[in-house]
């Protein structure tokens, strides 16, 4: 396979086969450029590494993953079975450095993966570990035992949070409001509280000035006709069939009641630019996973987080095509400081059109190969709720 030049690339897995001793699918990964402009990193295609090159590079990668620490010649010499020196495991280090792979933190340790080197590994080496059997029913189950499309979306991203240790996150579009049941609640003589329920469950609720001379009959029946007529209909659809049958005067409710009914409409539909639903849940691990010197940079990446405008372009970003998303470092102007990752994959509907984005935020070392089919397993999962 010939990666070409390093950037953010879409992973699909396109093939499968089972490795019994270690219970652990291998992918096939096709890969798809995608956004060029959002990174300057730059590799050679895994095809140039000779098959020593390879091997070394895989240990030093993996043993950063599992450890977060670099590793010497004299270790992989020891633990690796390569069946090579330790002089030539340092050779070979060396030249996989010059590539711009590796890096030596300082001059006495050991090497580590650089995030181009991560790269190269996440496109072109890395084999995938099927969730478990408890992973995908910790997962499945979260999405059926909650109530709400809302509710059920925050239950599965933080069972994502959790079996990834990693921040888990989803973003849908705020979906057409579909009527259920409407009441007003009198909060004043010139104020009521609008509680509107819709078909899935959800409840919103907005304060509206009442208009003159609405009584708490009014209100009554201003919220009895709302249900009885307007049920099952969207917010746009229920104001103009609320418009036309007042213009056919055939809306059998007095004028107060009619005032509250075209407010209480207008009110949600002036509302209604639905901006997406992001919903993160488990940021504190991102400080768990932080080293000391890192605090800093993490706490800015979770103000940003808080303000969900960057990383909703990055998942929206994240929407076109149906591959999984991985995001190394600096590849993201959001993890440049931070020394993040993201691994994200869109899920569609019944229709085939996408609903959503289901991912993880976690540090450049997470374990790639467990976490990209778990969030892909999420995703299908959603998908199943969603349609």
């Amino acid at each position: 396979m010939t990666l070409g030049c390093l950037q953010p690339y879409d992973l699909a897995f396109v093939g499968e086969g089972r490795v019994a001793e270690r219970d652990r699918v291998t992918f096939a990964v096709e890969v798809r450029k995608v956004a060029p402009h959002m990174s300057t990193m730059h590799a050679p295609p895994v095809t140039d590494l000779n098959d020593r090159a390879r091997d070394v590079f895989r240990v030093v990668v993996e043993s950063y993953l599992s450890t977060g620490a670099p590793i010497g010649s004299r270790t992989i010499a020891h633990l690796s079975g390569l069946n090579l020196s330790p002089a030539s495991i340092r050779n070979v280090m060396q030249d996989l450095e010059e590539l711009g792979l590796l890096a030596a933190p300082h001059t006495s340790a050991g090497r580590m993966p650089t995030e181009i080197g991560l790269r190269l590994f996440v496109d072109g080496m890395m084999h995938a570990l099927e969730p478990s059997i408890e992973e995908r029913a910790a997962i499945e189950s979260r999405v059926q035992q909650a109530g709400p499309v809302e509710e059920a979306l925050a239950a599965t991203t933080a069972a994502l949070s959790g079996l990834s240790a990693c921040a888990g996150l989803v973003m849908v579009p705020k979906r057409e409001f579909v009527l259920r049941q409407m009441s007003f609640v009198p909060l004043s003589a010139d104020k009521a509280l609008a509680v509107l329920v819709g078909g899935d469950g959800s409840v919103e609720n907005r304060v509206v000035d009442l208009p003159p001379g609405v009584s708490v009959p009014a209100l009554i029946e201003a919220g009895n006709y709302m249900t009885a007529t307007l049920g099952g209909l969207t917010l746009a659809e229920a104001r103009a069939r609320i418009e036309r049958e007042m213009a056919e005067e055939r809306a059998l409710v007095d004028s107060a009641a009619r005032a509250l009914i075209e407010q209480g409409l207008a009110v949600w539909s002036e509302d209604g630019n639905r901006r997406p639903v992001l919903i993160v849940r488990g940021q504190g691990r991102l400080i768990d996973a932080a080293a000391a010197a890192d605090l800093e940079r993490i706490s800015d990446l979770l103000d940003d987080l808080e303000g969900k405008q960057e990383i909703a372009r990055l998942l929206d970003s994240a929407s076109a095509g149906d591959a999984t998303r991985i995001f190394i470092g600096a590849e993201n102007k959001l993890f440049s400081l931070s020394g993040s990752s993201v691994i994200a994959k869109p899920f569609r509907g019944l229709d085939g059109r996408v609903v959503g984005v289901v991912g993880v935020i976690g540090p450049t070392r997470l374990n790639y190969a467990r976490v990209v089919p778990m969030v892909d397993f999420t995703a299908a999962t959603l998908a199943r709720l969603m349609g």
